[in-house]
């Protein structure tokens, strides 16, 4: 119930702002207008030429794309860099060359590389979300029990078997943790990834406000990149629960 009262005591406060003129509606629309806007975008395709349903879309499939990508490669290099010394000695200075690297640095060679088509986007995407993914998982195994580890040894377990027994669940409350932060990068990027080239998506719908200078279609896309990541977020939590429930015994 707080949270409820917390977000429809913002809506309420950022209506009454606009209305009573302390902000200006030239710049800033009401939740009203925005709930209007969002009811005629699931048909009409103006101004950026496509409906809302197809520009959800088109960026779902960017986001989607780049960070199941990032889940796949990410999470299992961090896991083995974290456990095997011969692979962390290896991979970790290449690591942390790219890490500081910001996503969006990588664009004007994904377009070299890749073109301007899904691969391109999902590239960008998939690299602001392989970072917290690898740092994550990686620092999940490193904190695994030296109690646990000392006596799987002590019954003859092999360094492999408690890597996949001990280490791989310790490590997965942190590689949850870095999955949503992932998620949360993926959807930040989602607005340069489809500054590539697009005809369809969230982050262009929101240029196209831009360049038509309607900011009720900003806020729109921006509204709804955060109640779609956020429905997605709550999906990861369910998914953590039925994974470490376990820990909850």
């Amino acid at each position: 119930m707080l949270s409820i009262i917390g977000v429809l005591g913002f809506i309420l406060i950022w209506q009454i702002a606009v209305m009573i003129g302390l902000v200006s509606s030239k710049y800033v629309t009401t939740p009203l207008n925005i709930f209007n806007l969002f009811i005629v975008k699931l048909a009409d395709p103006k101004p950026d030429g496509a409906v809302l349903g197809v520009n959800i879309l088109a960026s779902l499939k960017v986001s989607l794309t780049g960070f199941l990508l990032a889940i796949v490669v990410g999470i299992p290099l961090g896991l083995v860099m974290g456990w095997y010394k011969a692979i962390d000695r290896f991979m970790r200075p290449i690591f942390e060359i790219i890490r500081p690297i910001p996503p969006v640095s990588w664009i004007p060679l994904t377009i070299v590389w890749l073109g301007i088509g899904l691969n391109a986007k999902a590239f960008i995407v998939f690299f602001s979300a392989f970072v917290p993914c690898v740092i994550n998982s990686y620092t999940g195994i490193k904190q695994t029990s030296p109690v646990l580890i000392n006596v799987s040894k002590t019954f003859g377990a092999s360094n492999n078997t408690i890597f996949w027994k001990i280490g791989i669940p310790s490590a997965m409350t942190m590689t949850f943790a870095g999955l949503k932060v992932a998620l949360g990068n993926a959807w930040a990027t989602l607005v340069a990834a489809e500054m590539l080239a697009a005809s369809a998506g969230l982050g262009y719908m929101i240029l196209m406000g831009r360049q038509f200078a309607r900011p009720d279609i900003i806020i729109l896309g921006i509204v709804l990149i955060g109640v779609i990541g956020t429905l997605f977020t709550a999906i990861l939590n369910r998914i953590e629960h039925k994974v470490l429930g376990w820990k909850q015994l």
